[in-house]
C-alpha cells in the first residue's frame, strides 16, 4: 500500500474546512464540487476516519478535522515562508489594503511604521473608501471595515475582528473652555456636528445621555465624517466621535473627550482577505498585527 502523503488532497482538504463548503473549495482552486469530494473521500482512506460529515446539504468537517485543518493551514503556511526566503529574500513584497477614511487617517496610518519596521521588505499601499458599507469589490488583499466577524455576513471573505469602538463627545479644547461641557445638558449651548454617514450619532448619544431629543437645536450637517471631524478640531462645534480610533487627536490635544464616561458600543472593526487571495506571509503577518494592534489600543469602553 502506498503511504505517500496526498498533498493535493491535503491542500483541497484545507480549503474545504476553511471555507465550510466543498462548493467554494471547488470555486476557490478551481475545481469541481466532484472532484473536491473525491480528494476529501481519498484523504479520508489514508486517515482512516471520516473528515466531513453531511449537516442538511451541506458537509460539516469534524471536531478533529477542524483541528487538524488549522495545523494543515500552519503548515502551508511555514513551506510557503521558507520558499520566498530562499527564492528571493530580497524582493519587495505589495500590500493592497482598503480602509474607511477616517479610519486610516486617524489609526491605521500613524501606526503602519510600527509595522514596516519589522517587516521591512512589504510595502502596504492604502486606498481610502468614503463609506463603511462600501461594496468589496476586490482589488485588495485585505479589506477593513465595521462590523462583526460572522462567516454567514462575509460569504466571500474571511473575517478576523482585530478593534473595539465606542462613540463620545468630543470637542476643541478652546471651544470647551469657553463653554464648559460639565454635564450632558451643557450641549444645549453648542451647535451639534453631525454627518450624512452617520445619521444616528447624535440620537443615540442623548439616549445614553438621558436626554430628550432636541429637534430644533442648531445643527451643522456635513456628508461625511473625515469632513465632520475636521469641523470638530476647527472649533465649530460639538461632535460625536469614535474610540480608540481618536485617541490620537486625544493625546496631542487636537479634541477633548468631555463626557467620556458616555460611551455608545458600536460595532468593532474587522479585517476581511478574500478566501481566493494568495496566502503570503506579508497577508498573513498583517492580519496578526492588525489584532496586536488592536489588543494594545488604548479604549476607555
Amino acid at each position: 500500500m502506498d503511504r505517500r502523503l496526498p498533498l493535493t488532497a491535503l491542500r483541497i482538504f484545507e480549503v474545504a474546512a476553511r471555507t465550510g463548503s466543498y462548493a467554494e473549495a471547488g470555486a476557490e482552486l478551481g475545481l469541481t464540487h466532484g472532484a473536491v469530494s473525491r480528494q476529501i473521500a481519498a484523504l479520508e482512506s489514508w486517515l482512516g476516519q471520516r473528515l466531513f460529515v453531511r449537516t442538511g446539504r451541506r458537509m460539516t468537517a469534524t471536531p478533529a478535522a477542524r483541528a487538524f485543518a488549522a495545523e494543515v493551514s500552519l503548515s502551508f503556511d511555514r513551506i510557503t515562508a521558507a520558499a520566498e526566503a530562499c527564492g528571493r529574500p530580497a524582493s519587495r513584497q505589495i500590500l493592497r489594503v482598503s480602509a474607511p477614511t477616517t479610519f486610516a487617517l486617524r489609526w491605521l496610518i500613524p501606526r503602519l511604521e510600527q509595522f514596516h519596521a519589522t517587516h521591512p521588505q512589504v510595502e502596504v499601499a492604502v486606498t481610502t473608501t468614503t463609506t463603511l458599507h462600501e461594496e468589496l469589490r476586490g482589488g485588495f488583499d485585505v479589506a477593513i471595515r465595521r462590523g462583526a466577524a460572522e462567516p454567514n455576513q462575509w460569504p466571500q471573505h474571511h473575517a478576523t475582528f482585530f478593534l473595539r469602538e465606542s462613540d463620545t463627545l468630543i470637542v476643541n479644547p478652546a471651544l470647551l473652555e469657553r463653554a464648559p461641557l460639565h454635564r450632558p445638558s451643557d450641549v444645549a449651548g453648542h451647535v451639534l456636528l453631525a454627518s450624512e454617514t452617520r445619521p444616528g450619532d447624535w440620537s443615540n448619544w442623548m439616549e445614553r445621555a438621558g436626554l430628550p431629543h432636541r429637534s430644533a437645536q442648531r445643527r451643522r450637517v456635513f456628508d461625511h465624517f473625515f469632513v465632520t471631524l475636521q469641523a470638530a478640531v476647527d472649533g465649530l462645534g460639538v461632535a460625536i466621535g469614535p474610540l480608540p480610533v481618536l485617541e490620537i487627536d486625544l493625546s496631542l490635544g487636537r479634541l477633548v473627550a468631555p463626557l467620556p464616561e458616555i460611551l455608545v458600543p458600536r460595532p468593532g472593526y474587522i479585517a476581511l482577505v478574500p478566501f481566493d487571495a494568495n496566502k503570503t506571509p506579508a497577508l498573513t503577518n498583517f492580519v496578526e498585527w492588525l489584532v496586536q494592534e488592536g489588543a494594545n489600543a488604548r479604549h476607555t469602553g
